[in-house]
C-alpha cells in the first residue's frame, strides 16, 4: 500500500480534509501516513484527529507523526508527499507583511500570492521547501509532491526549477470557478462544460456552456445588472474589459492588478467592495477558534468525514488504479500555453493515471489575457530567481515590476520597503548578496 507524507500537518483542518479523503478511498486503505510539523502541540492534535477518523471509517492506515527535524524518517520511501507548510505563521510574518507596507501607504487584502506580501511569503517558503526537496531526492526519489502552499506559482516554480522532485501545484479555485460564477448570477449550474487555462489565481474561464449552449452572453449581461454587479465586482470589471472571467476571488484579484487599490482614489475601495486586511482578519478568527476546535478534536467523540473536492485523493487513486482523473494543475510551461513564457509556472488541465501527471496542451490564450498574465509572471519569475540565486537585486526587481506596488510607490520607496521587510524577516530568510 502507498506511503503518504503530509508536510505542515499542523494545518489541522486541511490535513483532516485531505487525509480523511484518502481514508475513504479503496485503493488507499491501509496506507502508511506520516505527519510532519514544527509545532508539537498542533501535530499531536492532527495525529489524534486522523487516528480517530481512521478508526471510524475503518481506513486501516498506519499513522505516525514526526517533528520537522525528523522529516527524513517521515519521507523515507514515500510514494506521495503533500505540502501545506506556512513559514513564519501569522505572527510574526503575516503581520509584518501587512503592517510594514502600510507605513508606505501600500494596502493589501490577502498578500499570499502576488504583491509585496506574496513576494516575501515566497522568499520565506522557498528555502524551506528546497531543504525538504533535498530530503525527498535522497529518501524518496520517485515520490510525487503535491504543493498546496501559496504563493502557488512561485513555490511550485521554484521546486520544479531548483530540484529534481516530481511536483504539481494544486489550488481550489479551478474546480469551483464555473459553478460559483453561475450560482452568483442565479443561473443553473448542472451539466456545465468549461475550459480554464492561465496562471494560478489568474486562470481564465475560456469557455463555459450548459447542455451545449454558450453561457457567456447571458453571464456578461447579468454581470452588468445592479442586482448582481456588486457581488463579484472586481472579477466582473476584469471580465468587462478583458472578455473572460478569472478563477480567483475579487479580494484576491484586486491586488494582482494596478487599478483597484489606490491611495489617490479611495472611493474605489467602497465601489468594488474591496476588503483591505482581509487575510489578517481570517487569521485572527481562526486563532480565536483554535482552542474550541482543539478540544473537540481531542475528545473521545468519533469524528466523521465525507469526501471533499480536494484533488489529492483523486490523483492518488488515479495513479494507483489507472482510472484517469482530470484536474487543474500548476506545472512548468513546456509549450503548453504558446503565448506565455517558456518555463513559467502555468495552470492547465492535467491528466492523472498510472503514468503520473500529464499536462494538456492549450495553445494561445486570447492576447489580452496572456498580456495580463505576463505582468504577474514577471514578478513570479524574479522572486524565484532571487530565491535560487540569493541575489538581492532580483527582490527589488520583483517588487518594482509588481503591478499594484508599482502603481502606488516610487522606485526609492519600493527599495526602502524591501529593505525594511528583509530586516524584519531576517530570522526566516537566508543571506542575500
Amino acid at each position: 500500500m502507498p506511503k503518504i507524507c503530509f508536510l505542515g500537518a499542523g494545518s489541522t483542518v486541511f490535513a483532516i480534509n485531505v487525509l480523511g479523503d484518502c481514508l475513504l478511498v479503496d485503493s488507499l486503505k491501509g496506507s502508511h501516513i506520516t505527519l510532519v510539523d514544527i509545532d508539537p502541540d498542533r501535530l499531536e492534535v492532527s495525529r489524534s484527529a486522523i487516528e480517530n477518523l481512521n478508526r471510524t471509517v475503518k481506513g486501516g492506515a498506519r499513522i505516525e507523526s514526526y517533528l520537522a527535524e525528523d522529516a527524513s524518517k517521515a519521507l523515507e520511501n514515500a510514494d506521495y508527499v503533500v505540502n501545506a507548510i506556512q513559514v513564519g505563521g501569522y505572527e510574526p510574518s503575516t503581520v509584518l507583511d501587512f503592517e510594514i507596507p502600510k507605513k508606505y501607504g501600500l494596502r493589501q487584502t490577502i498578500g499570499d500570492t502576488l504583491g509585496i506580501g506574496g513576494i516575501f511569503r515566497g522568499l520565506r517558503t522557498i528555502p524551506v521547501m528546497l531543504k525538504y526537496c533535498q530530503l525527498i531526492e535522497k529518501h524518496a526519489p520517485d515520490a510525487l509532491l503535491l504543493n498546496y502552499t501559496n504563493p502557488m506559482a512561485i513555490v511550485t516554480g521554484a521546486i520544479l526549477k531548483g530540484t529534481s522532485v516530481r511536483a504539481v501545484g494544486l489550488c481550489h479555485s479551478v474546480q469551483s470557478c464555473a459553478r460559483h460564477l453561475c450560482a452568483e448570477l442565479d443561473m443553473p449550474h448542472d451539466d456545465l462544460q468549461w475550459r480554464i487555462a492561465g496562471i494560478n489565481h489568474q486562470g481564465w474561464l475560456l469557455e463555459i456552456s450548459r447542455h451545449g449552449q454558450d453561457l457567456y452572453p447571458e453571464i456578461k449581461r447579468r454581470a452588468e445588472l445592479p442586482e448582481y454587479k456588486h457581488k463579484d465586482a472586481v472579477r466582473f470589471e476584469i471580465m468587462k474589459w478583458f472578455g473572460f472571467y478569472v478563477t480567483e476571488s475579487s479580494e484576491h484579484s484586486s491586488e494582482y492588478v494596478p487599478w483597484f487599490i489606490k491611495q489617490r482614489a479611495p472611493e474605489l475601495i467602497q465601489r468594488f467592495g474591496i476588503p483591505l486586511d482581509e487575510y489578517p482578519r481570517r487569521c485572527i478568527a481562526q486563532i480565536k477558534g483554535w482552542e474550541a476546535l482543539k478540544t473537540k478534536l481531542l475528545s473521545n467523540e468519533s469524528l466523521t468525514h465525507q469526501r471533499t473536492e480536494e484533488y489529492a485523493s483523486y490523483i492518488f487513486d488515479a495513479i494507483e488504479t489507472g482510472r484517469p482523473y482530470v484536474f487543474g494543475g500548476n506545472v512548468l510551461n513546456s509549450g503548453l500555453i504558446t503565448n506565455l513564457p517558456t518555463d513559467a509556472c502555468v495552470e492547465v488541465m492535467c491528466l492523472a493515471d498510472r503514468n503520473g501527471i500529464t499536462p494538456t496542451y492549450v495553445g494561445a490564450l486570447p492576447p489580452q489575457c496572456a498580456a495580463l498574465n505576463r505582468t504577474n509572471i514577471n514578478v513570479q519569475e524574479l522572486t524565484i530567481e532571487a530565491a535560487l540565486t540569493r541575489r538581492k537585486e532580483h527582490i527589488y526587481q520583483a517588487a518594482l515590476l509588481d503591478p499594484h506596488t508599482a502603481a502606488e510607490l516610487t522606485i526609492d520607496e519600493i527599495v526602502s520597503l524591501c529593505n525594511d521587510l528583509l530586516e524584519a524577516h531576517a530570522a526566516y530568510l537566508p543571506e542575500y548578496s
